[in-house]
């Protein structure tokens, strides 16, 4: 186990590209942090240059007391594991498990005791004689990790490993690594761009945008108290609810968003509004109420997503609990929780009333 510190770290392209934008995050010892972000927001590309696979344009990689930036990949103590699996596949299970401790020269007697025992741990100990065309994308990605596993690497590395596996199996393999996490106690940083992987597993979760770090936090604060609007429209499922609006006053000062007004300190100018779907609900007519006209229901079992426009464009999306009590067309009502709504100002950072700046 190690700390892992990322200080101004920069990876330009020769294209003129910028993939990390002087990232600067600290990984504490023993934590499972999660890089997540959309498509080409430099998340595997960090995960890359602190596995020694690219090298930064400039900044440093310190792992533990060792700066490790111009290490190669072999003298780092890190493991990946890949998207892809990366198995050999003339090698049986057993092969690939122990491929590390064979490239170390660990006799053959204890290598075969610690790819039994990492199998073990894993569940696949009756898989060792196959090869990787018979098993399962979930088998896979186990073996995959038991190969990390087997080499007790001071820090791992995950590079969105569940990305190629179903539902039913991705939702078990999660929890699955959350509980090796807990029994291992090891520092380990996985990339991924599901926000729900993130939420789920993460002791902190870094929001990278465009190479830069937008929030890094533990995921509900990330959730309820998102430090921009990228970051607040980018974590939730359903997609936070946002209204563009004006705010004016000189001593108590308002967002006006058509007929709805809330309270704020930001200065005067432009501003959003924005509201979780939970945090809208559907009311009969009223004080602070606005109406909307239903598009579409989706029933989801233990709760329902109504999806609504405001005027002629503005998609509102509100979460209900249990089945549908509306239909496609129905005109209603809602009210805004406004102890939870959200406001940014015009540089989409979220404004005071005691939130994180």
């Amino acid at each position: 186990m190690a700390t892992v510190r990322l200080q101004q770290l920069t990876r330009k392209f020769p294209d003129g590209s910028v993939a990390l934008a002087g990232l600067t995050l600290d990984i504490k010892h023993g934590e499972f942090l999660v890089l997540v972000g959309p498509s080409g927001c430099g998340k595997t590309t960090a995960l890359r240059l602190i596995a020694g696979l690219d090298a930064p344009t400039s900044g440093r990689i310190v792992v533990g007391e060792e700066d490790v930036t111009d290490l190669p990949p072999g003298s780092r103590d890190v493991a990946m594991v890949f998207q892809n699996y990366a198995l050999y596949p003339h090698f049986t299970v057993a092969e690939n498990i122990a491929f590390p401790l064979k490239m170390r020269r660990v006799p053959a007697g204890e290598q075969q005791r610690q790819v039994r025992e990492v199998a073990e741990t894993l569940g696949i100990g009756e898989l060792l004689a196959r090869k990787p065309a018979q098993l399962s994308g979930g088998q896979r990605q186990r073996v995959a990790l038991a190969r990390a596993l087997v080499r007790q690497p001071a820090v791992f590395l995950f590079d969105e490993p569940l990305s190629n596996l179903d539902a039913q199996v991705r939702a078990s393999t999660r929890a699955e690594l959350v509980r090796l996490h807990r029994q291992l106690g090891a520092t380990m940083i996985f990339v991924t761009h599901d926000q729900v992987e993130a939420m789920s597993m993460a002791q902190r979760m870094a929001v990278l945008n465009k190479g830069r770090l937008e929030q890094c936090a533990a995921p509900l604060e990330v959730y309820r108290t998102p430090a921009t609007r990228f970051t607040a429209q980018f974590v939730g499922s359903p997609s936070i609810n946002t209204f563009d609006g004006t705010i004016e006053g000189k001593g108590s000062r308002q967002l006006f968003v058509g007929a709805v007004q809330v309270p704020v300190t930001a200065p005067p100018g432009s501003g959003t509004l924005a509201v979780r779907p939970e945090h809208l609900h559907i009311v009969p007519p009223g004080d602070g109420t606005f109406p909307v006209r239903v598009a579409l229901v989706e029933p989801l079992g233990a709760e329902c997503i109504v999806h609504a426009l405001l005027g002629d464009n503005t998609e509102v999306r509100v979460r209900v609990p249990g089945l549908p009590t509306v239909a496609t067309g129905d005109t209603v009502h809602l009210r805004i929780d406004h102890e939870a709504a959200l406001v940014f100002d015009a540089e989409g950072r979220l404004e005071g009333r005691g939130r994180r700046p």
